[in-house]
């Protein structure tokens, strides 16, 4: 059975790295992910975490600890997205 994998999206608006991963993200969706997105700007603690790493993607397997996932490139293509988030799902 494969496992259920829960993504934490950081981001911010007029952040074109985030938009560029948002949009790989919802090519890869079918790989049956849930996504949930938190905009930095709505939380004081968020925002002086990540207001110079966005975007940050977190992964949740089967409810374990959270696990920060490396940054892409800017230049990666959805299939390389696709590879390393495969590696969270399979069994």
């Amino acid at each position: 059975m494969p496992h259920q994998l829960n993504l934490i999206f950081y981001t911010k608006t007029d952040c074109c790295l985030c938009e560029a991963l948002y949009e790989k993200l919802q090519q890869v969706a079918d790989l049956g992910f849930h996504l949930e997105t938190r905009d930095i700007s709505q939380s004081p603690e968020w925002w002086d975490k990540y207001q110079y790493e966005v975007p940050v993607l977190y992964a949740i397997v089967d409810d374990q600890p959270a696990i920060l996932l490396p940054r892409l490139s800017p230049r990666a293509k959805t299939p390389q997205l696709r590879q390393m988030l495969s590696k969270y799902i399979a069994p």
